[in-house]
């Protein structure tokens, strides 16, 4: 069903845009005719929302609600009726999803990064990443063996800022002949897509 075809939502409503929950901050009405614009026939709806995912707290966007595509409602349902009991390993993974879900992004005793991405960890490995929550500007400087996870402490410093909304877009200066290994080590290990950016580029 075409968005256009959906009444604009009210504030405080729930809705699905671009894949994503948003609450609805805002609806301001257009004040122009459709009359005279060729192909519009009714009136657009500028719509102000604000996400209510766990990976994007904070971030907000405007959509014209009769031009987005795939924009819905998200009705109202009753909860389920309960048929009996969760095994207890599905209990207790559910509760820490829940735990987890629930951190704040601000609270700097919690980090987010090193279960955000596929990797095995040891603890040292954490040490870069606590010190850089708690630097009102983060500046590291790591120094390890060759060996001990230099990519990784990096990978993990650079999610955890993202998920923070304390970083937007990273650069990351190599040698050439070891953009490659950096550029598949952060797709494959943390989800984060860079582009090499090199003299033919």
């Amino acid at each position: 069903m075409s968005s256009a075809l959906i009444s604009a939502p009210e504030q405080g409503q729930l809705v699905s845009v671009r894949s994503r929950n948003w609450i609805v901050n805002e609806v301001v009405p257009s004040t122009l005719p459709t009359s005279g614009l060729q192909g519009i026939s009714d009136p657009q709806t500028l719509v102000s929302l604000a996400s209510v995912e766990d990976d994007g707290l904070g971030e907000e966007i405007q959509v014209v609600w009769e031009l987005e595509l795939g924009a819905r409602l998200i009705e109202k349902v009753a909860l389920p009726d309960p048929t009996g009991f969760d095994p207890p390993d599905q209990l207790n993974a559910f509760l820490d999803a829940v735990r987890w879900g629930a951190s704040s992004s601000a609270d700097v005793r919690n980090i987010q990064s090193p279960f955000r991405s596929g990797i095995d960890i040891e603890d040292y490995q954490l040490d870069p990443v606590v010190r850089a929550i708690q630097m009102p500007r983060v500046n590291l400087l790591v120094a390890d063996d060759v060996g001990l996870g230099k990519t990784i402490e990096a990978g993990m410093v650079a999610l955890e800022l993202i998920i923070r909304h304390r970083a937007r877009k990273i650069l990351i200066v190599c040698p050439s002949s070891l953009q490659i290994q950096w550029q598949e080590q952060m797709r494959d290990k943390f989800g984060l897509d860079f582009r090499i950016v090199n003299s033919e580029l």
